[in-house]
């Protein structure tokens, strides 16, 4: 017999149904006509909704100011307020709202709920720290102050009413770069347990007019949410610097958004459980606002180590190193002066770096000469950089 055309099969096929046995046509691909006729109007519906998601324009987002007779006042981000329309389907639409309007006539097609938490968490660090008070040398003065003003009233409120005092809403850490400011904040924090909020001042300055302000007020909705809690703000004057008159749309958004954080200071309740503390290497710079009684009481200087403070920084970061026998720190106190804390960590770090090179895992007395003399030499490049061009 020779081979049967496509026709012959279905025509085939045809006749047999009213014969006895059904025997369905099937194509090149191993699918019936009626699988191949499915999956093929199953990719054209796929690619009509495709093509009307190119077709469908772009929606604004927008936040609700304020209702007037049925209609909504609404705020987009350049600024400006509409009074515009609600679409019947769009209910229980209040002010603060974030909603989805419509590019022409601006009209609310829809609400959303937006997730401020993570909206905040994109700008600040929370964590829980487990950092040790003996894991912070030569600050023992400094340790004492931020205990009495942080860690007590958060951990022994009833004391402070027995006595019939208000405890400080925040403090001041300022003093030279690489000092400990940090750490402190951590340590107190971790002493306390209680949620520590990192934030860098000059992330609160925002684009859009009242952006920032609005961010500086989710920050401490949810400092209260995770109390206790501390706020730690870096680089302050970024945000604190004093006030003048330059007439810029940025320095006066600047001045808003720092106004806000004056504001969030002056609403906190006596004993609240959410302390403030703000580090600074630039006090001189301040806004007097900032540091009146009332919201950072206590300004604590954070110098540079004193001698003994040295030896104990040296061993908090040497306690892993293997010395050799013999070796003791004191040969180099003196040339430690004036050295910070972090300084002192890059030059444990520095000698176990000249070790390596040698394939020794002993530190000698030359590491740490080398060492040194390395950072002093790096500090008194950037000193000569910032004396010529700062």
């Amino acid at each position: 017999m020779g081979n049967l055309s496509d026709a012959d099969v279905l025509s085939s096929s045809l006749k047999a149904t009213s014969q006895g046995p059904v025997f369905s046509y099937t194509t090149q691909t191993g699918l019936n006509l009626e699988d191949e006729n499915k999956l093929l109007r199953e990719t054209v519906h796929q690619l009509k909704e495709e093509v009307n998601k190119y077709r469908t324009p772009a929606l604004m987002l927008a936040d609700v100011v304020d209702l007037v007779d049925g209609k909504a006042v609404i705020k987009i981000p350049n600024g400006n307020k509409f009074l515009v329309e609600i679409a019947n389907h769009v209910q229980n639409v209040n002010p603060g709202h974030s909603v989805l309007i419509e590019q022409k006539n601006l009209t609310v097609v829809d609400k959303i709920e937006t997730n401020t938490k993570f909206h905040v968490e994109k700008f600040v660090i929370v964590e829980n720290p487990q950092l040790p008070w003996n894991q912070v040398g030569g600050l023992s003065s400094q340790i004492l102050e931020i205990k009495e003003v942080i860690e007590l009233p958060l951990t022994k409120p009833e004391l402070f009413k027995k006595v019939g005092i208000t405890p400080p809403k925040g403090i001041l850490l300022y003093g030279p770069p690489g000092t400990g400011k940090t750490l402190l904040a951590k340590a107190v924090a971790s002493s306390a347990h209680c949620t520590f909020i990192e934030i860098v001042a000059s992330e609160l300055v925002q684009k859009f007019i009242g952006e920032g302000a609005k961010l500086v007020k989710e920050i401490f909705e949810l400092a209260r949410a995770k109390a206790p809690s501390i706020v730690f703000i870096d680089e302050l004057d970024a945000l604190a610097a004093r006030r003048v008159e330059l007439g810029t749309s940025g320095e006066r958004e600047v001045q808003r958004t720092f106004m806000q954080l004056l504001a969030e200071l002056d609403g906190f309740k006596p004993l609240d459980n959410v302390k403030i503390i703000g580090c600074t290497n630039r006090k001189d710079i301040l806004d007097p606002a900032i540091l009146r009684p009332g919201r950072l009481d206590r300004l604590i200087e954070v110098p540079n180590p004193n001698k003994e403070g040295l030896l104990e920084i040296f061993k908090i970061h040497s306690n892993a190193m293997r010395f050799q026998t013999g070796f003791t720190i004191n040969k180099f106190i003196d040339q430690l002066q004036e050295c910070s804390g972090a300084e002192i960590k890059a030059m444990c770090t520095e000698a176990g770096y000249f070790a390596i090179r040698e394939n020794r895992t002993t530190i000698q007395e030359q590491d740490i000469r080398k060492a040194i003399r390395k950072v002093k030499k790096e500090e008194k490049h950037s000193e000569d950089y910032l004396r010529m061009f700062g």
